[in-house]
């Protein structure tokens, strides 16, 4: 079993640690590879579940998500109650477990056999992905669905706001939610991109290297997977070549949207 854990810990965070050991605990022979997203990111969680779900990987795979905020109420929390634990067994095959926050389950809902919720407690901890969750993964992993609650269906999950950063990579690339099929632009066309504060010049292409040193590129990057239709879906992605998209629009942050003026 190949377990992709992804949460909002930190990076090098010693919570990876903590949640593997119990992870292992039901899964022995599992092979656990971690990845942070930002604090609270529930955007960039969700993106990377199906970006690792929906793409080539191990038949026997799991993806163990917690980005938690607690935003679901905004008042005392008792007993450290946060938002639900959800299981999505994934067209290809692949299972979901982790909590129902934002999009976490925004970038799949189409791409899900079925989505239910898991019963287990909401509360008990403030550190439930340890505490509380792993046991239950544990089972769904070994095909015990015993706990499964009631179903969810798309309709109440969040859609992906199609106007965000959803990553930054660590050249500076900023990946975005903005599908490239809605983009009917000719190659070379100049464009005006806003983040924030800052606007920028670039340069619509159809590859990201196919540009000058030191121009930015807006391009179908290298994310995405095959869309419900069949056909591949790749999104956007705000690439300085020789340098850093990032920097150039002052070091924005996930989620924050992206304008295109012209």
């Amino acid at each position: 079993m190949f377990i992709s854990l992804i949460a909002d810990y930190g990076i090098g965070d010693p919570a990876f640690a903590e949640v593997k050991q119990q992870l292992l605990l039901g899964i022995p022979q599992a092979q656990i590879h971690e990845l942070s997203v930002p604090p609270f990111s529930t955007l960039a969680t969700g993106f990377w579940i199906a970006q690792l779900g929906l793409n080539p990987g191990p038949a026997e795979r799991l993806i163990y998500h917690n980005c938690a905020p607690r935003q679901d109420d905004p008042e005392a929390r008792r007993n450290n109650e946060g938002e639900g634990l959800t299981y999505a067994l994934l067209t290809n095959g692949i299972k979901v477990v982790g909590v129902n926050a934002g999009y976490t389950l925004s970038f799949i809902k189409n791409y899900a056999k079925e989505i239910y919720t898991v019963n287990v407690s909401r509360g008990g901890s403030q550190f439930r992905s340890r505490d509380v969750f792993p046991p239950a993964a544990a089972a769904i992993a070994h095909n015990d669905l015993s706990l499964l609650g009631n179903p969810i269906e798309p309709s109440q999950i969040l859609d992906v706001p199609l106007d965000r950063i959803a990553w930054i990579d660590g050249y500076g690339n900023i990946k975005t939610t903005i599908p490239a099929h809605t983009l009917n632009l000719e190659p070379e066309t100049k464009i005006v991109i806003r983040i924030g504060d800052i606007v920028s010049d670039a340069v619509y292409s159809d590859g990201s290297f196919r540009v000058p040193e030191g121009t930015l590129a807006f391009a179908p990057g290298s994310s995405g997977w095959t869309g419900t239709d069949g056909q591949p879906l790749r999104w956007m992605e705000l690439f300085l070549r020789g340098g850093s998209a990032w920097a150039r629009f002052g070091k924005p942050k996930v989620n924050q949207a992206i304008t295109r003026l012209s």
